[in-house]
């Protein structure tokens, strides 16, 4: 989220010295554009969001906060010079006790939104304490409620006017975040399993509503004082494993429909000269990418603001660096590092990450002064948007109009009169103009062919709904299973990837067999090496490994016999892919094979020879009936 001074607590540096920190002009209002003719739930093509009808959806979105916290840690809750700029939203989203909600969501509406992003903290799940009668003035209907009641009239306030919501669990404790101050990670304030059931409540509590379509699963992943996050090391601070299982687990025991939005990684390191710090953002989603239980279902998201930077923690003062801000940067430069860290996902088509990026959080000051760095990067990063057809939140929808915090879209004052970018002079309403009116992919968005990575590299990783209600078929091996209608179409060597497609036509399939001999073996097409082959009528669509070895092949019953004898496609001592490499590097730094887009695999081989690992070598490639 926005802030306006942001600050790394003096904590961490002077942790980090004591040695105890290991190295390491007056616009007129836009069209409205909200869409109350869309048919819920959405899902995903390729890069783009489409409703049930397969109409493109561009989410074109704010942040309307509060209920996420926006006391600052310390004071009285009740003294409103101890919230975020003196805005204490009184634990729900901010506003309320200036405005009607129906007022609020129509100049939603006013604005050009189609969807609100809505955060929340776990806290807030759980809070059974009634909010103040001054929080909801201007909603005596909410007196007494709960701030969790009153988040679910927003909802319905919300999807009331067609307008998309989605949850957002921005915070553990009801705070504003965001350093190092216990809301950095899923898991800093709170169980992991505490976590994973409150999504679970929370997706349960909507599902029966179809304009609720997405779970941004946590905000900002980012260091602690003494922790790294990281992307697939297996540990309790990975966060792609974490999202991962939280997503399937949202997807398959509590609302199938929403979204699964899996923010990047937004900080690591130490914020001092000298010592390594970054914003990974979602570069690492280009060698480990996720695949959900339910295809069609997954967005990633990123946080870009002036003040921050690839390699800037947004401090000043204390935790500030010598490395340049994102305002710093050149137009050029600036789109380079933006596609660099995460409109590639989107913009690059048909690889096992590719899928919608959102923009979930970007803000300007509006006091930022004439000629200054600020204006020439919002101007600059809404060029980059718009050229990307991207979807977008705005950070934030709502503000108190005397606070002089000025980041806000709208404002209320006291007695309840609306001020803000399309009410009166704000120099970023030219830019918010084009942006939401600006000429985009509209109308009905076709299927793409699916290309999804395996990764058991920590335990299992089985993306079959069907394999997933079905007893262990490896006991104690790790077992891998591409997602119901794809089909296994690539190996590494080494590593243990997999890449599955659905490309030419999906595979629908009910019975299954486990291979761990040659029982089906029509021909010898690895002389030499032990092959794990399915029979006529099955394709391969999962297998397991203990250590670096394969174990078995899970083979479904899936098409008519082969009419070929298929080919061998040896990838032990290098890459043995389709021009092209189609799907994307799906095991960096190891050998792969793959079989050709109209092709599936029929049977893994493999050496038990002195020195091997057991590990693959070669696939039979077999053409698609």
């Amino acid at each position: 989220m926005a802030i306006t001074r942001p600050a790394v607590p003096l904590l961490m540096v002077l942790t980090l010295l004591a040695g105890l920190l290991p190295g390491a002009a007056p616009a007129a209002a836009t069209t409205a554009a909200a869409e109350p003719g869309w048919t819920g739930p959405l899902s995903t093509r390729g890069r783009y969001v489409v409703d049930a009808g397969g109409q493109r959806f561009k989410l074109r979105s704010a942040n309307w906060h509060g209920a996420s916290g926006t006391w600052n840690g310390s004071g009285d809750t009740a003294d409103n010079a101890n919230h975020h700029a003196g805005e204490n939203s009184g634990r729900i989203p901010l506003g309320l006790d200036r405005a009607p909600i129906a007022t609020i969501v129509a100049g939603f509406r006013d604005l050009g939104l189609n969807s609100v992003r809505l955060p929340f903290s776990n806290e807030m799940v759980r809070d059974s304490t009634p909010v103040s009668d001054a929080a909801v003035a201007a909603n005596p209907q909410l007196r007494g409620s709960t701030p969790l009641q009153v988040y679910d009239r927003v909802v319905a306030e919300l999807t009331g006017a067609g307008l998309a919501v989605i949850l957002n669990n921005h915070t553990n404790t009801t705070r504003w975040c965001c350093a190092v101050d216990g809301n950095e990670r899923w898991n800093t304030s709170q169980s992991v399993q505490q976590w994973e059931d409150d999504w679970l409540f929370m997706a349960r509590r909507y599902r029966d509503n179809p304009r609720v379509v997405g779970a941004d699963l946590y905000n900002e992943v980012r260091r602690t004082i003494l922790d790294d996050p990281n992307w697939g090391w297996g540990n309790a601070h990975d966060w792609f494993a974490a999202s991962q299982r939280a997503g399937d687990r949202i997807l398959a025991e509590a609302n199938p429909n929403l979204l699964i939005i899996v923010e990047g990684i937004n900080w690591t390191g130490i914020p001092v000269d000298g010592f390594a710090h970054e914003r990974p953002t979602l570069r690492p989603v280009r060698t480990l990418s996720h695949t959900l239980v339910r295809s069609g279902k997954l967005v990633y998201s990123a946080h870009f603001y002036d003040y921050t930077g690839p390699n800037h923690s947004g401090a000043t003062g204390t935790g500030e660096t010598t490395d340049p801000r994102y305002r710093d940067l050149s137009p050029a430069d600036l789109a380079a590092v933006v596609d660099r860290d995460a409109l590639f996902v989107a913009g690059e088509a048909g690889n096992h990450f590719t899928a919608p990026v959102w923009i979930s959080e970007f803000g300007v000051d509006a006091n930022a002064s004439e000629g200054s760095r600020q204006r020439a990067w919002f101007e600059n990063f809404v060029d980059i948007l718009i050229r990307a057809d991207a979807d977008f939140a705005y950070w934030p929808a709502v503000g108190w109009a005397e606070s002089g915090n000025e980041w806000g879209l709208l404002f209320f004052d006291a007695a309840g009169r609306r001020s803000g970018i399309i009410d009166g002079p704000d120099w970023r309403s030219g830019a918010w103009r084009r942006l939401v009116t600006a000429t985009s992919r509209q109308g009905y968005v076709a299927p793409v062919a699916a290309r999804s990575m395996l990764s058991p590299d920590h335990g299992d990783f089985i993306a079959s709904a069907t394999m997933r209600g079905r007893p262990d078929w490896d006991s104690g091996a790790r077992k891998a299973a591409c997602p119901d209608g794809q089909r296994l179409i690539g190996l590494s060597h080494t590593g243990n990837r997999g890449l599955c497609t659905d490309h030419g036509r999906p595979v629908s399939w009910s019975a299954y067999q486990v291979v761990t001999g040659e029982q089906h073996v029509s021909r010898d097409w690895a002389s030499g090496y032990t092959k794990l082959q399915c029979p006529a009528t099955s394709v391969l669509v999962g297998y397991a490994v203990r250590g670096a070895a394969v174990s078995s092949a899970l083979c479904a019953t899936a098409i008519t016999a082969a009419a070929d004898s298929g080919r061998t496609v040896w990838f032990d001592r290098g890459d043995n892919r389709p021009a092209g490499g189609p799907g994307g590097d799906f095991a960096g730094g190891h050998y792969k094979g793959q079989c050709a887009d109209d092709e599936y695999v029929a049977g893994i081989a493999y050496t038990g020879r002195f020195l091997s690992s057991r590990t693959p070598d070669a696939l039979l490639c077999r053409r698609l009936p």
